[in-house]
């Protein structure tokens, strides 16, 4: 019977202690560069900081402008920061621009346009726009009809939909949510108003580029601010428009 004899490998001489401290030295020193060139020179570096501020103040006192609010209305402009795991290139060029409303919670988008590698991040901003308002002087509960001890002058974010004092403050109407002392009016805390029943007579606006049309009709469903209804004109055709007071509705052509 053959029989096959083992031959035993000889062990691969292990490298001695200081060696292999060495290379575990150099390896860590390698990863921790690697890690150093991903995390990059600083991005958000404080000249950048500030085009990003200057830029979105621009935004939001135009947004003043343009919805009529008081010019001394303060606007305060906050600025966040990145998510803390990402690992950005370096740059050489960094881009901004803002990328969503100009009030309240916001975000500014970052792009790198010079680079070994292209990126593109966003930055979380909030902005308030401060002015005299509507505050409540007490702890409100939902379905308080709204008076004039209810209500006080305080300072608002109009940024958040608070009331100014030269708005409306809603007297009259109903809360849809309780409010606490000192908080700010919302348009959204008061229940919508509903300003005629189905089957009222309604007077209709039809409303297009350079004129304006009126005529009479019947609301075939209730007129509840903020929602569309329809209506059936003295002629007999059904249209639908957008309440807008009491007993009128509004048609877009």
């Amino acid at each position: 019977m053959n029989t096959r004899r083992a031959h035993a490998v000889p062990a691969r001489p292990r490298a001695p202690a200081h060696a292999r401290l060495a290379a575990a030295g150099t390896l860590a020193a390698a990863l921790a560069a690697g890690a150093a060139r991903a995390e990059a020179a600083p991005v958000l570096e404080p000249r950048l900081l500030d085009a990003v501020h200057a830029e979105v103040l621009a935004a939001a006192r135009a947004e003043r402008e343009r919805v009529g609010a008081a010019a001394s209305a303060e606007i305060v402009v906050t600025l966040g920061r990145l998510d803390p795991r990402l690992r950005l290139a370096p740059c050489g060029h960094v881009e901004h621009r803002l990328a969503g409303a100009p009030w309240g919670p916001t975000r500014v988008a970052l792009r790198c346009a010079e680079g070994p590698s292209r990126w593109q991040v966003h930055l979380p901003v909030t902005v308030q726009v401060r002015a005299p308002g509507w505050v409540a002087t007490a702890d409100l509960p939902a379905g308080t009809v709204l008076g004039g001890p209810h209500l006080q002058p305080g300072v608002v974010d109009l940024a958040a939909g608070a009331t100014p004092l030269d708005g409306d403050p809603g007297l009259g109407r109903t809360l849809a949510r309780a409010v606490r002392a000192g908080e700010p009016l919302r348009a959204p805390d008061l229940r919508p108003r509903r300003w005629f029943d189905a089957g009222d007579p309604v007077r209709l606006d039809a409303v297009g580029p350079g004129y304006r049309i009126s005529g009479r009709g019947q609301a075939l469903a209730p007129g509840v601010e903020g929602k569309r209804v329809r209506v059936r004109t003295d002629g007999g055709r059904v249209v639908t428009g957008l309440p807008v007071g009491a007993g009128r509705v509004e048609v877009t052509l």
